[in-house]
């Protein structure tokens, strides 16, 4: 093999040179040609600390090492949770694999990575294996309902536009014992008038209006923009809103811009 391919393949071209002419007793370096490039290391910038010259200025080359990880918060994953979300979106088109997959694999996860898996398919957007995942844990011991594991998935259902499983959840969470805050309601509020159902939104609406926790603004702005082509609804509303928050004003758009003249 050549010597400049040995040193240009080598994570340390300056140890390799001295390796290779100490080995061969040369000298000198008379009869080696090096290309310019290849010892000219770049200069600091004028503004940089002598202290931070380090290596990232004196390597002008790739080491071979693996970059960033491509998944955010991958580090705080373990291998055996990777693992399980690959093979979940392997075979999640596969009913019968996919579960002999989660009695073989899931199942034997410990807590902290079954949470892991979860939170991850949630982010991703795989809310069908998401919620597959939360079927698993509600028959863990150490299960005990927690609103906000909730919410994260009927929030992520909602803003996939799957509003018959949020509902599901929904009436699970009431059964047991848990209320929705208010990010919930707005969310699942503003996912029925996406999809297209402005009497379903009214409903939630209606059980907001019930709940325990004191009222805010963003349900109601979400229900008065999302209600303009229903004015009638949107009175309703507007009627609530002003009573609840007498010092906030409501911006109520030309009559002419929907056609109700």
């Amino acid at each position: 093999m050549p010597l400049i391919s040995i040193l240009s393949k080598s994570r340390s071209p300056l140890l390799a040179c001295v390796f290779i002419l100490n080995k061969r007793h040369l000298s000198s370096t008379e009869n080696l040609i090096f290309p310019k490039s290849f010892l000219a290391f770049p200069s600091p910038p004028a503004s940089t600390n002598p202290q931070q010259f380090g290596r990232e200025w004196i390597r002008p080359y790739h080491d071979g090492r693996p970059r960033g990880p491509l998944w955010r918060g991958k580090k705080l994953i373990g291998k055996e949770a990777i693992f399980v979300i690959l093979g979940l979106k392997r075979f999640k088109d596969d009913r019968e694999k996919l579960e002999k997959f989660i009695k073989t694999h899931v199942r034997r996860l410990l807590k902290l990575d079954m949470i892991a898996v979860l939170n991850e398919l949630e982010r991703q957007q795989e809310v069908s294996l998401a919620i597959e995942i939360f079927r698993v844990i509600q028959k863990q011991d150490w299960y005990t309902p927690d609103v906000y594991v909730y919410k994260d998935l009927i929030i992520s259902l909602a803003r996939c536009k799957k509003m018959d499983v949020a509902m599901e959840l929904w009436e699970n969470m009431r059964k047991e014992g848990l209320f929705p805050d208010s990010q919930t309601y707005a969310e699942v509020i503003r996912g029925f008038l996406a999809y297209g159902s402005p009497a379903d939104a009214m409903n939630i609406f209606e059980d907001m209006k019930k709940s325990p926790d004191p009222p805010e603004e963003l349900p109601f702005r979400i229900l008065l923009k999302g209600l303009l082509p229903h004015p009638l609804l949107r009175n309703r509303v507007k009627q609530d809103f002003e009573e609840i928050f007498p010092d906030q004003r409501v911006y109520d758009p030309p009559e002419e811009i929907f056609g109700l003249r």
